[in-house]
């Protein structure tokens, strides 16, 4: 069967030019000049006139199901993933799990169960490694070898549910400097902010707001500088940063770049338009809607214009969603009096590549750099390129048609997501997801989605090809 998107603007990590893109089967056969396309009879034809198209977009950091703080992320992978093709992402890569205590081949068949017969786009597993011990260590070689999951998340937050010590982290450094794997660093100062946390509850202050006056941006750019510390130790371990959200730690991130360290990070769209005093001190329980961590930042510093110019520059290399999402009835009100017990959890995995295109519309990135820190990126980091995150024969048909000239309200009335509100609520984007395209299969076409579950498959992953 073949498939013909004709009359567009392909958009690639490299730049923009006039071409047809021909599918045939779940691969893509050939990219042509318009006037050199051969005949296909029979052809599906998706005309893309006026029109821009990309590679289907790869979002490496989701929670679906993720139990937490009492209760569990409100996105299933079957809600979630179709979400997030509505979106315009084809490829997500989400966290199997080990708690502390159990063994990281049942945390991980669990997120299995979970996933299996259940995605409408395809997936991948990280490792959130809740225990580091000479079980676990062993595992990861395993994990690597066996599994195709090559990327492993530790925590310096969290004590008692997922943090790690200095020691524990780099034990596992030295592990994955061995076995080939990039570490991904929750980055925040876990014990000093507990501190913070018992002496503002202590006062009397529990609005949602105190989330983030107790996780300050200096607690997340020492704990920032001290992993980079730990991975030089560990022989220059691949250290890939998560959700980071201040400019000092992005100041670390860039430092260690710039003497050719392999020092990775991503940021999050909510850390590039929302605020601590707009969103997280919004009146009364409403602020808690916007409790994540990291935490939403303050409009009177420049973390924003810093992330921005971060992403123009390669400080930093990726966009992805932390897409971890909690209604506001039933699971947010679980922190009404003290909010240390809001869930922690902004969902967004619909809204990351027309917030990101905003950013084009705005000046504040390139078409071709929209592409490469959505799709082109993200895959070459975790090891799925070239069989996704670029438009190139033979590698899986996963694209986007996107329209420059249409508009999205994001609204909770209209969103996929299993989720009471929206964290955009409101926002008006200059562009619109027209249809999306998964392995050749058409997922979503004016505005309706015509896929199933069950489409998605597990994706094995290779090591990063992105190293320095």
């Amino acid at each position: 069967m073949y498939l013909l998107i004709k009359g567009g603007t392909v958009v690639t990590a490299t730049g923009a030019h006039p071409a047809d893109v021909l599918v045939e089967g779940e691969r893509i056969a050939g990219l042509f000049s318009p006037d050199s396309t051969p005949p296909v009879e029979g052809a599906q034809v998706v005309d893309a006139s006026g029109k821009y198209v990309i590679p289907g977009a790869v979002d490496v950091h989701t929670h679906m199901q993720l139990p937490f703080g009492g209760t569990s992320a409100s996105d299933t992978f079957e809600t979630g993933t179709r979400a997030a093709a509505f979106g315009g992402t084809t490829t997500i890569v989400d966290f199997a799990v080990q708690r502390t205590g159990e063994r990281i081949p049942d945390g991980l068949a669990a997120w299995h169960a979970k996933a299996d017969g259940n995605c409408h786009i395809d997936y991948g597993f990280h490792m959130i490694i809740g225990g580091v011990d000479d079980e676990s260590l062993k595992a990861m070689d395993s994990l690597v070898d066996a599994e195709g999951i090559s990327s492993f998340k530790l925590f310096m937050a969290y004590p008692g549910v997922f943090y790690s010590d200095d020691g524990q982290i780099l034990r596992a450094m030295q592990k994955a400097r061995d076995n080939g794997s990039m570490i991904m660093m929750h980055a925040e100062n876990g014990i000093a902010i507990d501190v913070l946390i018992g002496q503002a509850l202590a006062r009397g202050e529990t609005d949602p707001i105190n989330h983030g006056l107790t996780r300050p941006a200096e607690l997340e750019a020492e704990a920032t500088r001290r992993a980079i510390s730990l991975a030089q130790v560990a022989g220059d371990t691949p250290l890939y940063i998560v959700h980071l959200s201040a400019s000092q730690a992005l100041e670390a991130v860039a430092a260690a770049r710039d003497t050719g360290r392999n020092v990775f990070a991503e940021t999050c769209p909510q850390y590039l338009y929302l605020t601590l005093e707009d969103q997280l001190g919004a009146p009364g329980f409403e602020g808690a809607k916007w409790v994540c961590s990291t935490p939403l930042r303050s409009k009177h510093e420049p973390h924003q214009r810093d992330l921005w110019r971060g992403l123009r520059t390669n400080d930093l290399a990726v966009v992805s969603t932390d897409h971890c999402p909690f209604c506001f009835r039933e699971q947010k009100e679980l922190g009404i009096g003290d909010f240390s017990k809001i869930p922690n959890g902004i969902g967004g995995v619909e809204h990351r590549v027309d917030l990101l295109y905003q950013g084009v519309v705005d000046g504040k990135l390139s078409l071709a750099r929209w592409v490469e820190t959505l799709a082109t990126t993200p895959a070459r980091m975790f090891g799925l390129y070239p069989r996704k995150g670029v438009l190139a024969p033979g590698s899986d048909a996963d694209i986007v048609v996107y329209d420059p000239n249409g508009r999205t309200r994001i609204s909770v009335d209209t969103h996929h997501m299993n989720m009471d509100h929206s964290a955009y609520e409101g926002y008006e984007i200059a562009g619109k997801v027209d249809a999306v395209i998964s392995r050749g299969t058409v997922l979503v076409a004016n505005n309706t989605f015509h896929g199933h579950k069950g489409h998605g498959r597990y994706l094995p992953r290779g090591l990063s090809t992105y190293l320095l």
